[in-house]
């Protein structure tokens, strides 16, 4: 027998041009697909907010200046709405919850998801992991590194992100591409790398490629150059280009130019990033840290780097631009891998396992 639809309260005070965001909004989608009643709680600023009520989810507006304020907010927010499980995505209203639940005024099922490598001081980790009914873990690397850092195991759990498949899947317009060669200017028979994340270690590829033979465009899409990416810019041999593209909420189309998808990042869950990428066919390099391993076998679905390595980055990129056949093979087994195992719909369900489990230990 099926069990009775929850009424879900997605939460989180960030929102803004991250793959979190884009993750929130789609577990956000499917969950109400899977006939579940769907609350976004998020600032009303946010593009998350904006994305949601796109997408036909309810929205509720919330002011995260003050714990205080937004706990009392979220006790009014979560009666009012007769929510049945709140899931936290970020520090301020996991610390709102926290605070709901030591007084008793957080009779629902409380669920935090951790969405990268925890920074977290391990006092705070203990006390939020026993205070929460349940922690979701994206990776395998995030549970054993909060592990690590004294969150009870007992109330860790593992579930995967997921891509919407459909989404990633939908033609990118003429314009859409028409704006993306604009932004890179003359590519001029270079191959084009691209890294589509905020300010993530990209100064390590930018130091890398002067030991990079191949003419190489390195498209850093998602960030503004500061001084010190500036400087390495400008710095490159002739044969090679960096551009600067600041955040586009819509990045499809830069995967339709690219060569090789680049991720330097060493803070990752699991990356939204790469999952796009391998689910359409296209070999990528990632640094060996955070979950990117658990996403990324060595030679098989990608390269792996040590990170903060420069000279093993032009090895890799060398590896991926120059032998076709290599590249061909890891991103076809990349594409198989994500398109079984890393959809939103997979996510979804176990997520919503969680959710029950939460729930049973709480009543």
């Amino acid at each position: 027998m099926r069990e009775a639809p929850l009424t879900i309260l997605q939460l989180t005070f960030q929102g803004d041009g991250a793959g979190s965001t884009q993750s929130i909004l789609n577990l956000s989608e499917q969950l109400a697909r899977r006939g579940h009643r769907v609350l976004v709680g998020c600032r009303a600023e946010s593009l998350l907010s904006r994305s949601a009520g796109a997408a036909g989810l309810t929205t509720a507006p919330l002011d995260f200046s003050r714990t205080g304020r937004l706990a009392g907010a979220l006790a009014a927010l979560l009666a009012r709405e007769r929510v049945d499980v709140v899931n936290s995505h970020a520090t301020r209203d996991r610390r709102a919850l926290c605070r709901l639940r030591w007084t008793g005024r957080l009779p629902q099922a409380f669920v935090v998801t951790r969405r990268t490598m925890p920074l977290t001081s391990p006092l705070e980790l203990r006390l939020v992991g026993l205070t929460a009914d349940r922690t979701i873990a994206v990776s395998g690397a995030v549970a054993a590194a909060l592990a690590q850092r004294w969150h009870p195991v007992s109330r860790l759990r593992v579930v995967p992100n997921g891509i919407d498949l459909a989404r990633v899947d939908t033609a990118v317009s003429p314009a859409e591409l028409e704006a993306a060669r604009t932004s890179l200017g003359a590519i001029d028979g270079r191959r084009v790398v691209a890294v589509i994340a905020r300010r993530k270690d990209q100064d390590v590829l930018l130091a890398a490629l002067p030991a990079v033979q191949t003419p190489v465009l390195l498209a850093c899409v998602g960030v503004e150059a500061d001084a010190r990416l500036a400087a390495l810019a400008a710095a490159l041999p002739e044969r090679h280009r960096a551009v600067f593209i600041p955040f586009v909420p819509r990045p499809l189309a830069y995967y339709g130019l690219a060569a090789v998808v680049a991720l330097p990042s060493r803070i990752e869950g699991l990356s939204q990033t790469l999952l796009e990428a391998m689910a359409l066919g296209l070999p990528v390099v990632a640094s060996d840290a955070g979950g990117n391993p658990d996403l990324v076998t060595p030679d098989r679905t990608g390269l792996l780097v040590p990170p903060l390595d420069p000279a093993a980055w032009a090895g890799a990129l060398t590896r991926l631009l120059e032998q076709p056949e290599l590249a061909a093979q890891v991103a076809a087994a990349a594409r198989s891998q994500v398109r079984r195992e890393f959809t939103i719909a997979r996510t979804a369900e176990r997520t919503e396992a969680v959710y029950r489990e939460a729930q049973r230990r709480h009543l």
